[in-house]
């Protein structure tokens, strides 16, 4: 096996063992809310803190990634967010906990910045598009998580065994991964903290992101809203669009570098937008069980390639370094996955969930417009 396999495998398990302790984390969001009696209300207030700490982590990893490089910033963060893990299930009172959660929101995008421009590095010394295929290591990861999180809680294991046991796990892929990531070429101009405006392509990809990530925070928190209420499934089913649309979304990312390199990331971009209206449109119009399944398998392909094609055509700015770059564009669009559900909510109180899906679909036609104006600006070729 050549040294750039290698170092392909080793960077897809540092994706996967990131969304292996996210994925571990939310399992168990339910014993948190027992453990320290809290409200639905009080719950909601408590996760906010998490993303808090993602928005104050972007700009940090931005600059640490550049200042150091992402091979140490990855070291590092990497150890830091396997212990910060347990130590979610260790905190004594709700004000300790969110101080953790801060930290480990900060930690999670430290090391989302530092993995993609490790691998957008390998990406170019590959010289062909690869990067979706580690995202959807990430969401592989997720169901093992929320899998491995199923078995503790019918095993009757306490988050903090179960914590452990996970971080254990990230320390042996932590180890076996360390000696391939490497250290990437300097790059000297654009560092410095996320405080300037993005250029012309930054913006557009980053207004691209932000609609896409809009999309996949609405299905995440309310595709089982939309069976229950809309689609009125059986109780039993409820849970079937949710699984459809991260079945579709996991496979569809390994599908996308493939796919990009046949038809082009302009294509790829214009398409994924079209699935996301169409698959809306579908689940709207006609709410059953079968419809809405399969529209929300649309809406799962489409959302799959738009962060990994995103973040490729950032990391190739001509006037800011890849970590920085990244940096912006992740900023902007986690926006959209703050702002979406919330969103949806003040639409269906004023209409119905009907009408808020009928908005998210308008999300992938903005996603074909932005990506069809002027589209040669998102033709920056692999460096080779």
């Amino acid at each position: 096996m050549n040294p750039l396999s290698k170092r392909r495998i080793a960077l897809g398990s540092m994706f996967f063992f990131v969304g292996l302790c996210f994925s571990s984390w939310a399992a168990r969001i339910p014993d948190v809310q027992a453990k320290f009696q809290l409200s639905e209300g009080q719950l909601g207030t408590l996760l906010l803190f998490l993303p808090l700490g993602s928005v104050i982590g972007l700009p940090i990893a931005g600059w640490s990634v550049h200042q150091y490089g992402s091979r140490r910033v990855i070291m590092i963060g990497s150890f830091a967010y396997a212990i910060t893990l347990p130590l979610i299930a260790l905190s004594p009172t709700t004000w300790v906990i969110v101080l953790v959660l801060i930290l480990y929101g900060m930690l999670g995008n430290i090391m989302n910045i530092s993995l993609n421009t490790q691998a957008l590095n390998l990406e170019d010394q590959m010289g062909k598009s690869i990067l979706a295929s580690f995202h959807g290591l990430w969401s592989m990861a997720g169901f093992t998580g929320a899998g491995i999180g199923a078995g503790m809680i019918f095993l009757g294991v306490s988050p903090t065994f179960h914590y452990l046991t996970v971080m254990c796990i990230s320390f042996l892929i932590i180890f076996a991964a360390q000696r391939f990531i490497v250290k990437e070429q300097k790059v000297s101009e654009g560092g410095g903290l996320v405080l300037k405006k993005p250029d012309d392509l930054l913006l557009r990809i980053s207004l691209i992101a932000f609609l896409a990530m809009m999309a996949e925070g609405c299905m995440f928190d309310w595709s089982g809203v939309f069976f229950k209420k809309v689609v009125q499934a059986d109780p039993s089913l409820i849970a079937l669009g949710y699984v459809a649309f991260m079945g579709s979304m996991a496979s569809g990312r390994f599908l996308t570098d493939k796919v990009v390199l046949r038809f082009g990331k302009v294509h790829v971009i214009q398409t994924s937008g079209l699935m996301i209206t169409l698959g809306l449109l579908i689940s709207v119009i006609w709410p059953t069980v079968i419809a809405a399944t399969i529209g929300f398998l649309f809406v799962g392909f489409g959302v799959a390639s738009l962060i990994p094609v995103s973040y490729s055509i950032a990391g190739r700015s001509k006037l800011y370094s890849p970590s920085v770059a990244l940096a912006m564009v992740s900023t902007i669009s986690f926006f959209g996955f703050l702002i979406g559900p919330p969103l949806i909510g003040f639409i269906a109180d004023l209409f119905d969930l009907k009408v808020s899906f009928m908005i998210i679909a308008l999300n992938g036609i903005g996603i074909f417009i932005l990506s069809s104006i002027r589209k040669h600006v998102f033709l920056a070729p692999i460096k080779s």
